[in-house]
């Protein structure tokens, strides 16, 4: 059973200590939700992480769950939900004017499985116009005038402002892996396809991938085992030596020296605990598939965003018009020709991976850039979501302003529950630095 630290607030407990005390009686789901909405009551005027939120509805699911027997590993757990995601009766908005006052009618499959498991439903997290490029209002945790990254910037700054446990996000590109990264939590996007995507938005549907954020491994394992159905496994540390890949990529010219720092100190912290680490040089013509992803992006967003572009193009902002102007004006043969290759990389790099348990690489160029107009360099992220892979990063290292700087893992297509398993062991290994605190004295 896990003992609690009295001079903890609830909502700085993971979601698995919270769930341990839940199912213990030594919690109540009513304290854990109250405690993570005084936090954002708090922060939110800064961080402005919150899409909609409505504390007496969140209250009433906590205080029913209170009265249910329990309905899953998730029971009485807070969970926050990206606002491309649909969740019944309340509003998504999708970062979109075009979308103000739209409220679905039923939950997302993925909503629906966190309600099945027990989840409570905290509110709806600011997402960049249609998961794209033009960012929300979300501001760091740390430094309010540097970005989260997106475009799963409010979740991101949720988790790592102690707002709530667990968060929903999506992936096209970069869009959990980045504003994980920068935030300082850990971030996973699990293999294409295996999360049900029915009741999300699409932006790209060949990439499109929903994962979660949270600031500890096992409560990322926990979501994804509720989202995909599979049994409860605990994360031990490996009982032969990892195989890994060291791969700094053909866009390592944009690596900051915090990120090239981050990669070589993992790598030597990895080998000292007896990993077996290896250079995967950049392949021949693996460069080619930057270009291909913006083909497919541009082409699968202009058709997804059809319906806006015609009846309200004036809402939409320039940088998506400029992304959906471009897919139109991709052939199809260019379209095809860009997911041929694609495809055949994809059966590459099984092969290239081959026994190896997963790749090691950078999660992002730096630590969070000044401002709030982008949200960030997705270079060293996108690779994986084309080419479908399960990619997971961990908090790691800081930057020259003391800012969080992820590293990534890259597993192997569907085998996202050894990614897991070697993540909770880097992270372990690899004692990543204290959790950044804001300036607010409050005890939330």
């Amino acid at each position: 059973m896990i003992e609690p630290d009295a001079s903890r607030a609830p909502n700085r407990l993971t979601a698995t200590e919270a769930a341990a005390l839940i199912s213990a009686g030594r919690l109540s789901s009513s304290t854990l939700v109250q405690s993570c909405l005084d936090r954002v009551a708090l922060r939110e005027p800064t961080v402005h992480a919150w899409a909609n939120i409505d504390p007496a509805a969140a209250m009433n699911e906590a205080r029913a769950r209170d009265a249910d027997a329990p309905r899953g590993p998730l029971h009485g757990i807070p969970v926050a939900v990206k606002d491309v995601i649909d969740v019944a009766g309340v509003p998504t908005g999708m970062g979109s004017r075009i979308y103000d006052g739209y409220v679905p009618f039923a939950d997302a499959a993925c909503v629906a499985a966190l309600r099945s498991a027990g989840a409570v439903i905290l509110g709806k997290t600011v997402t960049a116009e249609f998961a794209g490029v033009a960012p929300g209002p979300t501001t760091h945790p740390a430094a309010p005038d540097r970005t989260p990254g997106g475009s799963s910037s409010g979740s991101a700054a949720a988790v790592a402002d102690h707002m709530v446990p667990v968060a929903l996000g999506t992936q096209t590109g970069g869009s959990i892996i980045r504003p994980a990264a920068f935030c300082g939590v850990v971030g996973f996007k699990p293999s294409f396809g295996t999360i049900n995507r029915a009741g999300l938005k699409l932006a790209a549907e060949s990439f499109d991938t929903i994962g979660m954020m949270a600031r500890d491994v096992d409560d990322v394992a926990l979501i994804w085992r509720v989202l995909v159905g599979a049994g409860a496994t605990s994360l031990q540390a490996p009982e032969t030596s990892p195989r890994l890949l060291v791969f700094r990529g053909h866009q390592w010219d944009r690596a900051a020296l915090e990120t090239v720092s981050a990669i070589s100190q993992t790598v030597r912290r990895l080998r000292e605990r007896g990993a077996q680490v290896e250079e995967l040089p950049v392949p021949d013509g693996f460069a080619e598939l930057s270009k291909a992803r913006v083909v497919i992006n541009g082409y699968e967003r202009a058709r997804a965003l059809a319906w806006e572009l015609q009846h309200h193009a004036e809402q939409l902002s320039g940088a998506m018009l400029r992304v959906v102007d471009n897919g139109w004006a991709y052939s199809y043969d260019s379209y095809l020709a860009a997911v041929r290759l694609v495809e055949s990389w994809r059966v590459r790099m099984a092969d290239i991976i081959g026994a190896h348990d997963a790749i090691l690489t950078a999660a992002v160029n730096g630590e969070a850039p000044m401002g709030l107009a982008s949200t960030g360099d997705a270079s060293f992220q996108e690779i994986w979501s084309l080419l479908h892979l399960p990619a997971i990063t961990l908090p790691l290292a800081t930057g020259p302003s003391g800012l969080p700087v992820g590293v990534q893992l890259a597993g192997r297509r569907l085998d996202d529950a050894r990614l897991l398993q070697l993540a909770k062991w880097a992270l372990n290994i690899c004692t990543p630095p204290s959790p950044f605190e804001s300036t607010d004295t409050g005890s939330s």
